[in-house]
């Protein structure tokens, strides 16, 4: 038997609750995984609510590190025993084991601890997608990023620094615009103090980014705007104050011919070859020490209701784990 939470249809936290199942041995394709460590998401939290709507009831969490125990037929890419670490649909992270499918279960170095993969695995391939795959950026190109000392923000910190691109943030409270720029952002700008878009004119010369990562949304997504250079690029990839409201297309237009998209990380990872080549790409980012994951709380499973409030309100800084 081992513990799982589940939800059994939206809510608040206190809709969260454990369950006891018995686990089957793996079927084709699949692996049982034993978690040493998971990681917590805004997703996480756009599940519970329903912004993103699931299959009630449904297992919640999208990342984890532990032990492969075993697996199906048709996986040659791990064996049990193995250190793995995921981030995948569907949900069922929080648990203290779990069946599921092997295809986005990367093998995890030697050199990388469990509570590091477990906070990395998710953000981290986020952070791989917006630089490579989203739209061409280049050595000394300028990018505006939202919420810089969170999880996600804190890892594009340094991703930026380490293929020489110049990060503005932004981060609400001096502690947090300090953070974000000791790990790589050339400026972080107080969004309770000042008005980001002032801000970033006078730090381009008023040429304004070459492209926006906004995982904040509504509160951002329209300010953001005009702060991109003509023909640049909006990255709407979260909705931590909630969705983006309908746009009218001809504001791009007017604004510079500007480009958007709202990318997942889940379309890029649906392929087992580029899920693995991502996954290599941050791990050897971890290891050369380019990127350092900043975990700054720690929660057990059982407390998996504080967790989700902290998170919810802002209050955690960097990534944050649960211990199961």
């Amino acid at each position: 038997m081992v513990k799982s939470v589940i939800i059994r249809g939206p809510g608040g936290p206190e809709e969260m609750e454990f369950v006891h199942v018995d686990l089957p041995e793996p079927g084709s394709g699949e692996v049982r995984i034993r978690h040493e460590a998971i990681g917590l998401n805004y997703i996480d939290i756009y599940h519970r609510t329903g912004l993103y709507p699931l299959d009630y009831p449904q297992s919640l969490g999208m990342e984890a590190a532990g032990i492969i125990e075993a697996v199906g037929d048709g996986v040659p890419h791990l064996a049990v025993g193995d250190r793995a670490a995921y981030a995948s649909m569907p949900p069922g992270a929080y648990s203290q084991a779990r069946i599921m499918p092997a295809s986005q279960v990367c093998p995890l170095p030697d050199g990388i601890a469990f509570e590091t993969a477990a906070a990395a695995m998710l953000k981290g391939l986020t952070v791989e997608y917006l630089f490579h795959r989203t739209t061409p950026l280049r050595e000394g190109d300028m990018v505006l990023f939202h919420a810089a000392a969170g999880g996600v923000g804190l890892i594009a910190c340094q991703w930026a620094r380490s293929e020489g691109i110049q990060l503005i943030g932004t981060a609400g409270g001096e502690r947090k615009c300090t953070q974000a720029v000791n790990r790589g952002a050339i400026g972080c700008i107080d969004y309770q103090i000042d008005d980001f878009v002032s801000v970033v004119m006078k730090l381009t010369d008023n040429k304004g980014v070459d492209a926006v990562m906004d995982g904040v949304g509504a509160t951002t997504f329209e300010k953001s705007l005009d702060c991109l250079r003509p023909l640049g690029m909006m990255i709407s990839f979260g909705n931590a104050s909630g969705p983006v409201p309908p746009v009218n297309l001809g504001l791009l237009a007017q604004k510079g011919s500007l480009k958007i998209t709202r990318p997942t990380l889940f379309t890029h990872i649906a392929d087992h070859s580029t899920c693995q080549k991502m996954a290599e790409r941050l791990f050897q980012k971890i290891l050369s020490k380019d990127v350092t994951i900043c975990i700054e709380q720690r929660f057990e499973l059982d407390e998996i209701a504080d967790a989700h409030r902290a998170l919810e309100a802002r209050k955690t800084t960097g990534s944050t784990v649960l211990i199961p």
